[in-house]
């Protein structure tokens, strides 16, 4: 536990990602010690859970900008109405029950992400974060150092949740929707964290192929890779509440949204802050194969 002042703390979820902040009310203004102290815990502990806040659209967006431009709700699927940088992510609307990182088919993805509650099933429905630093630390050396010179293309256009021929008609066109702009961008397996230095698995779902290497072959090595994300020890469950608010680094982490509350209605409210080109180990950075991102998201 860190704190502030003696109403401000932070308390660890599990020994490697999450915490819960307390004294902080996401719902005012924050003054700039505040906004460092969370974000020095947001890089210590990659995920931050606020509860029993008061917030409405306009102030998640008010809180998201304490660390940075927004980008819009997202490059292809269409915002809230009336609030271009509000994706809502709503059940009915479809469930991305996959590991990813939020928009990494882009050159620059988002740095960091905001979930709001909006509508909570009473029960399941949670959502699992795990930390790709922690992933990366676990690698055998040599695998490690195997990872360290690999890079992978990421792309939007791939059967992300389900297969083609699985879909009804409103989940096929919601993934029409979904690539109507298609974008492939290639990224450093192993990332740098810009702020910590701390290295990272740059993986996730949307990670397709590794640069030089059949499709084969590279799913498997993804496959493998994947695994060292996803340990138990890797990842903390946020079991939603009403009026909860999630933070977490987009850069150094990755998600997935348990399929597990039946037909019952899920709906969070998604804003994202404007994150920089990521870098490898080597010093270069990603590469923009397909489709300008410029109208989502500035580069930090």
């Amino acid at each position: 536990m860190t704190a502030l002042n003696t109403q401000v703390e932070v308390r660890k979820i599990t020994g490697r990602i999450g915490a819960q902040v307390l004294g902080v009310d996401p719902a005012k203004e924050l003054d700039a010690a505040t906004v460092a102290f969370v974000t020095d815990a947001l890089h210590e502990h990659k995920a931050l859970v606020f509860s029993g806040v008061d917030l409405d659209d306009a102030g998640q967006q008010r809180f998201a900008e304490h660390f940075g431009e927004l980008t819009k709700a997202h490059p292809t699927v269409p915002s809230v109405d009336g609030e271009p940088a509000i994706l809502p992510v709503d059940s009915e609307q479809g469930r991305a029950n996959q590991w990813h990182t939020d928009v990494t088919f882009v050159l620059n993805p988002p740095k960091a992400s905001t979930l709001r509650s909006l509508v909570v099933p009473p029960y399941g429905g949670e959502t699992l974060i795990a930390n790709s630093a922690a992933a990366y630390r676990d690698l055998p050396e040599p695998l490690r150092a195997f990872a360290d010179t690999l890079r992978a293309e990421h792309t939007n256009d791939y059967d992300y949740a389900k297969a083609p021929e699985t879909l009804d008609d409103a989940e096929r066109e919601r993934r029409e929707v979904f690539v109507s702009r298609k974008f492939r961008t290639v990224h450093p397996v192993v990332r740098v964290h810009p702020v910590t230095g701390e290295r990272g698995l740059y993986i996730g779902g949307f990670a397709q192929r590794i640069v030089g290497l059949s499709k084969g072959e590279s799913r498997d090595i993804l496959r493998l890779l994947q695994s060292y994300v996803t340990r138990p020890e890797n990842v903390v469950r946020v079991s939603w509440e009403p009026n909860q608010l999630v933070l977490f680094d987009n850069r150094i982490t990755q998600h997935y949204a348990v399929d597990n509350y039946d037909d019952l209605p899920r709906r969070l409210n998604r804003v994202t802050v404007a994150g920089d080109v990521p870098v490898g180990i080597d010093g270069v950075p990603s590469e923009s194969l397909e489709g300008d991102a410029s109208h989502y998201s500035p580069v930090a």
